[in-house]
Order: structure tokens, then sequence, then C-alpha cells
């Protein structure tokens, strides 16, 4: 059986409490600063402006960006590196304000490279400039993704503190043989509304981590407050997610399907994580009328706290604009294992909520589920039972 919540949560609990500097807070000087291991700023590998930084990445085996302001339109674009190369991000890092959802503020790519954040740094994305409850699906224009990755060949990523991203969080996209651990994304400060959003949350469309077109990928031990997927999955293959921290979220997420070939998820874990005051626990979409497949997806060892729409969540109506109600078939779901899946949902909630298109769902597994609190579920399912309440 699941451990109990105080044991699993126990890592997070320390996070949330040493880590994270207050979410009302929006001084982006409040962080303790890194101290360089040279005053010497003229060192073109110890960047302090924006301009060092281009120069720098062709000719520095290891570099350090140190309080980078970026200029409006300026992307910090840490991109072909040479393989080997050690980027550490240190001090806090800021951005002008770029109204383009074309714009990626961060850009990184390179095969064995290591991104590190230093002890007390933050990157700051100034949400704050952008957000008006709508994200990426109207208002004003935002940058569309805050960091795009691409990193292969036993590269990591790692001790990133991120904070007020405007729109989406970090985009692995195309990611091989690479580990990512220990980030913080805190987008809390996003939760209360502003005067541009009418009521709703002031940040949207705020995932932390999408993963897409991605093999062999490692992602552990970090932590995501957020308004939209904590992490969500899409057409790639042997993926890990564990040691996962998500508040605030729509949980920990596969997304498949499209259109045309190539749209096939398989072989993802997720594992000894918590999900808690989140719209929904783990989920499963695919996309109406799409096609592709999802095979061998694993959840194990989570906790759910708190959810508001549903504990677990399988669905093959989704479209952006709110799912439809009538699955379609063209997306095929085969084993799909949830293990040891424990918690509650709010008043009002459903415990599990499954639709099926006509004969896309095969091989499910539920063992060790205990979702309670909603009194409700939906199964559409019936061939090898539902997740029991």
């Amino acid at each position: 059986m699941l451990p109990s919540p105080s044991k699993i949560s126990t890592f997070y609990l320390i996070a949330l409490s040493s880590l994270v500097p207050p979410a009302t807070s929006t001084n982006t000087t409040s962080a303790p600063i890194s101290t360089p291991t040279s005053t010497n700023t003229t060192t073109p590998c110890f960047c302090t402006t924006y301009p060092q930084i281009a120069p720098a990445i062709s000719a520095c085996p290891s570099l350090t960006l140190h309080n980078i302001h970026a200029p409006a339109h300026s992307a910090i674009a840490l991109t072909s590196l040479v393989p080997g190369t050690t980027i550490t991000f240190s001090g806090t890092t800021t951005f002008a304000y770029t109204p383009d959802s074309q714009f990626r503020p961060i850009q990184i790519s390179g095969s064995g490279v290591s991104i590190l954040g230093a002890p007390g740094s933050v990157i700051d994305g100034g949400g704050e400039m952008y957000w008006d409850g709508l994200g990426s699906n109207g208002g004003l224009a935002k940058p569309g993704q805050f960091m795009k990755v691409q990193i292969t060949n036993h590269s990591t990523m790692s001790d990133l503190y991120i904070r007020n991203y405007p729109s989406h969080g970090i985009n692995l996209a195309g990611v091989k043989d690479s580990i990512i651990e220990n980030i913080i994304l805190n987008n809390s400060l996003g939760d209360a509304p502003n005067n541009r959003s009418n009521g709703l949350s002031a940040a949207h469309n705020s995932d932390g981590f999408n993963i897409g077109n991605s093999a062999n990928l490692v992602l552990r031990d970090s932590n995501v407050w957020n308004q939209d997927d904590c992490v969500v999955v899409s057409d790639s293959t042997n993926v890990s997610v564990s040691g996962m921290f998500c508040s605030g979220s729509h949980g920990l997420s596969i997304a498949g399907g499209g259109s045309g070939t190539g749209h096939d998820i398989s072989n993802i874990l997720f594992k000894d994580s918590v999900v808690t005051n989140s719209t929904n626990g783990l989920r499963i979409k695919t996309d109406f009328n799409a096609t592709g497949s999802v095979t061998n997806v694993t959840f194990d060892n989570i906790r759910l706290e708190d959810i508001k729409t549903y504990g677990i969540d399988i669905q093959q109506d989704y479209l952006n604009g709110g799912p439809t109600g009538t699955a379609s078939n063209g997306v095929l779901l085969g084993g799909i294992t949830f293990r040891d899946v424990a918690g509650w949902v709010v008043e009002g909630a459903m415990d599990y909520y499954v639709l099926c298109g006509n004969g896309s769902c095969s091989d499910f597994e539920f063992e060790g589920v205990s979702v309670k609190g909603g009194n409700r579920s939906s199964c559409n399912y019936p061939e090898t039972g539902c997740p029991g309440v």
C-alpha cells in the first residue's frame, strides 16, 4: 500500500519551507546572490552583461551568467553549445517586456552539456507584465515558451529556480538520453486575479514541463506551483518522471494524438510523487478525431490531495476549447496501469472519470487505487474493470 501522506511528502514540505521565497514578493533582488569566483568581470567566461554572452559561448568550456538582464526581443540563446560545455546561472536573471508569442526568452541546445543554477540564483520571467487570465489563448501577446531545451547525449540540467514565467514554462523538445533534476518552477504569484484577469487567476496556460519528441529522459525531484499541467508528455518514449511535487496544476498528464503519423507515446512512468490543490490528479487525454497511440504507461505510488475536478481522468474527447463529451477512437490506449494511487478529491468532484472511444482502450489495470471524497465517478470502459471507489 501507499505510504502515509506525511512520509511521501517530507521532501516537498522541506522544499516549500526552505527553498521558495514568499509567493507574494515581487522584489526580484530579494534572493541571495552567489559570490563570483573571480572579480574580473572582463573575463569572457564570466558574463555580467547581455552582449558578453554570444562570444563567451564559443570561447568558454565553462561560463557563468551573472545578474543578466536581457533587453527586449533578446533571448538568452545558448544554442549549438560546444559538447561538454557547462553553463551556470548566477544571481538574478531578468528580461525586458517582449509582447511576442513567438519569442522564447531562454533557448538551450547541445550535446553532453550541463546547465546549472548557482546557490541562491533566480530566473525571473516577469510574468506580472503579461498575465491577464487568458494565457496563450488570447489577450496580451506573451512569450509562448519561457525556456526551450533540446539537450542530448548524457546532458544534465539541474538546480534552477524559475519564477513568474509568462505562459508555458519549460519545453523539453527533442531531449535524448539526458537528466533534468532539482528544478523549481514557482508561478504561485499568478494564482491571484489581477486588474486584467476579470476575477480569474492572473496566470494561465502555465504548464510546468512540456515533454515532446523526447526519448530516454529522466525528470526527477522537482517542484511546480502553476495553473496548468504540472508535467505533460506527448510523442515520446522511455520517459521517467519521479519525485515531483505539483500544486495548483492540472496534474501529471499524457497528451496523445494528432493529425497524420508519428503521434505515439510509449513506456512512460510517473512515480513517487504528490499532486495537491489541483484541478486534476492523473490524466490521459487524447485529441478528438486524432490518430496515434498511448501504450505502456504507469502511474505508481502517487498521492492525490485536494483535487477539484477529477482524481483519475482518462478521456478521448479532448479539444483545447473544451471536451466534446463524445469520445473518438483514433488514438489507441493499451497497457495502462495505476498502482498504489491514493488520496482525496473535494466534495462534488469525481473520484475518477473514464471515457474511451469504441474499441480503442485495452489492458487497463487498477491495483491499490483508493481515491475518495467526491462520491461520484463515471466509467464507460467495462472490459477489465474501472478503479474501485
